[in-house]
């Protein structure tokens, strides 16, 4: 861990080059007076490479209009990567030019055949989206059995809960609410305003098994997972145990958060108050939004985040070795500064690539009339940028890293991708009823980095759940293969390995999903590596 830093220039800036770069997106929340509850929540975004050129693409979720108000037309949008900075819209020649009321997306290859699917959850029928190979995709929801679960699904997530090397799907969803059923609130007793969730009932999670066939089982209650009463919406899956088998954790609003414990024998056990990670400090069910897990320090132990609402400042809940979590934002700065904001997505990732693992946090309100019954709260917030200066320490740098990126935004998803191929994360991040925003990251101080992507042969072809541990000199770091965390979206899977002013990487270790651990040694910095599970390593 390295000490530290008093530097004020955070040694990368975040440029806005949405335009320059051909994303033309704004999301269609189909808000027309009524404030139905799900215009507040969307729209998440995903950075996957599609088509297999070594390049990553951008997905974008939209919602629509509601039934009998029809305005326009608003879908999906999927952006392929030209190689030089700029993005073709191919939604059309993709298959994807289709209307719903998309609320976030997952990335995965559930049938191992080498290429993303997509999973697009909605209000009403979600949809898998099962990619051809040969640029398009195509609807299979009907075909996989994951037809026929209607819901207000908000995040989801591929992994392999039973590790027999076939992506399963957890799906989170909101609350029990229609167009039929829906409740007026007020701020006022006059005007309506949107409601919070508890004037809805919750509704379960599910969890779907991949048969391995192309098809899934709802086995939802068989995994000791059906529960009523959460309002669920984000998820990660980690081993907090450290016993190698993906346990999840799932943040709910108003309502304890969950930490589903794996039993290894295809079904879970709630955990989340024995590892004090249901509640705040004081006890409280806080409203959890996004959510992401990762190892912060070289001591095996993982760290969560969880942002919350305004007035509650997120959670930074790290693990101890007695297996409960504490949560250090009180304690910290982290506490302090989002206290007034309202988080939504949020990740980890190494954004000056010095080794650390730094925090992105998006924020924005739910009302836009928030302001006229609390004056010292905005509709629009700016994002939380916290770099790891080592020893726990974090800084807020949003203000320093570009003035495009700290204006106050809308918030919800967010996510992470390196678009250019050169070793630096850009952000992607969505507005409710708002653009996206595509900030290119520009590093300045010559740190270096080495670039992992792993492919899984007998372990899922994806490799998520992969842990890849790595040392460059006094370095030493931990990094994930996943999907799902943030809000509603999903950053690439290709592993990124800040390493200051390392040369190289000079002992790396995978430790597969399906057990099975590798090593590799001198690993040159600026360079990318395909690693195939028990074939070996190569340069891309």
């Amino acid at each position: 861990m390295a000490p530290p830093t008093n530097n004020p220039d955070p040694g990368f800036r975040l440029r806005d080059v949405t335009r320059a770069a051909g994303i033309d997106f704004v999301h269609n929340s189909g808000a027309f007076g009524k404030k139905y509850l799900p215009e507040t929540m969307g729209p998440g975004c995903a950075f996957l490479d599609y088509d297999n050129d070594g390049w990553q693409d951008i997905l974008l979720v939209n919602s629509m209009d509601w039934p009998g108000h029809k305005r326009r037309r608003s879908t999906l949008k999927l952006y392929r990567n030209n190689r030089n900075g700029t993005f073709t819209d191919v939604t059309r020649a993709a298959g994807l030019d289709v209307e719903l009321y998309g609320l976030g997306v997952a990335v995965g290859d559930f049938n191992n055949d080498g290429f993303a699917d997509l999973y697009i959850t909605c209000v009403g029928q979600s949809r898998l989206f099962q990619n051809t190979g040969r640029g398009s995709f195509v609807d299979v929801t009907a075909r996989s059995g994951l037809g026929g679960h209607d819901g207000f699904s908000t995040s989801a997530m591929w992994f392999d809960y039973d590790r027999d090397g076939h992506l399963d799907l957890f799906v989170t969803n909101y609350v029990r609410w229609s167009e039929s059923s829906d409740v007026f609130c007020s701020f006022d007793g006059k005007q309506k305003s949107y409601c919070t969730p508890e004037a809805y009932r919750g509704a379960t999670c599910w969890l779907f098994r991949n048969r391995g066939d192309g098809t899934f089982e709802d086995v939802t209650a068989k995994a000791g997972l059906l529960d009523t009463s959460s309002k669920s919406l984000g998820v990660a899956a980690l081993s907090y145990d450290n016993d190698g088998w993906p346990d999840l954790f799932v943040a709910n609003d108003t309502q304890p958060n969950k930490l589903y414990r794996n039993q290894r024998n295809g079904t879970f056990s709630e955990v989340g108050v024995k590892a004090g990670l249901a509640f705040s400090e004081d006890g409280r069910a806080r409203a959890g939004m996004g959510v992401d897990v990762a190892y912060l320090e070289d001591s095996g132990l993982a760290s969560i985040v969880v942002t919350n609402f305004d007035n509650e400042m997120l959670g930074l809940y790290r693990a101890t070795k007695s297996g409960a979590f504490v949560d250090q934002a009180p304690k910290t700065n982290m506490g302090l500064a989002t206290r007034r904001s309202l988080g939504f997505g949020c990740f980890f990732f190494d954004a000056n690539l010095d080794g650390q693992l730094d925090l992105l946090v998006v924020n924005g309100h739910i009302d836009e009339t928030i302001s006229r019954a609390r004056h010292d709260v905005t509709y629009a917030q700016s994002p939380h940028l916290f770099l790891n200066e080592g020893n726990g320490s974090f800084r807020d740098v949003a203000s320093l890293i570009g003035p495009e990126f700290s204006i106050p935004k809308v918030a919800r998803g967010a996510a992470f991708g390196d678009i250019h191929n050169d070793g630096a994360q850009d952000v992607l991040i969505t507005t409710n009823n708002g653009p996206a925003y595509l900030y290119r990251n520009e590093q300045s101080t010559g740190n270096r980095w080495v670039r992992i992507k792993l492919t899984g042969t007998k372990s899922n072809r994806d490799a998520i759940g992969a842990l890849v541990k790595f040392e460059a000199g006094d370095l030493r770091g931990s990094r994930t293969v996943k999907s799902g965390s943030s809000y509603l979206s999903q950053s690439e899977m290709v592993l990124t390995l800040g390493l200051g002013r390392r040369e190289k990487v000079d002992r790396l270790q995978v430790l597969w999903p399906n057990g099975l651990t590798e090593e590799y040694h001198a690993l040159t910095a600026g360079r990318r590596y395909l690693i195939t599970e028990a074939k070996g390593i190569s340069q891309q």
